[in-house]
């Protein structure tokens, strides 16, 4: 399943409590082959960005950064899988931890806003 991740932004729809990015976070990601990158912002992210690659059935291995708003640098790695949902969007279902701070892991759900 060949995934175009070019040009979409995507917005937080759940998290566990470990994690940083909410509803008010909004990323936008780019794509040039099977390199990811993507910048976010909003909530308590000052801003971030990713890097990641896609295999072939559009999973995402990911690494990413941000400043938040206490002024922390914060890292983590993600694995993240697509599911098209039935208006043709995509929802990535996302394992994550850190690697810095308390360096707990999580799972959250991002979707793809229409635009």
């Amino acid at each position: 399943m060949k995934i175009d991740y070019h040009n979409k932004v995507f917005r937080s729809v759940s998290n566990t409590d470990n994690g940083e990015v909410d509803a008010t976070t909004l990323f936008y990601y780019l794509q040039e082959g099977n390199i990811v990158t993507a910048t976010y912002q909003g909530g308590s992210i000052l801003q971030g960005n990713l890097i990641a690659k896609v295999d072939e059935q559009g999973r995402l291995d990911m690494r990413y950064q941000h400043l938040n708003t206490r002024y922390q640098f914060m890292t983590g790695q993600c694995n993240s899988t697509p599911e098209i949902l039935p208006d043709g969007s995509i929802r990535l279902h996302e394992s994550w931890e850190w690697t810095s701070g308390d360096y707990s892991s999580g799972e959250s759900v991002i979707e793809e806003v229409k635009q």
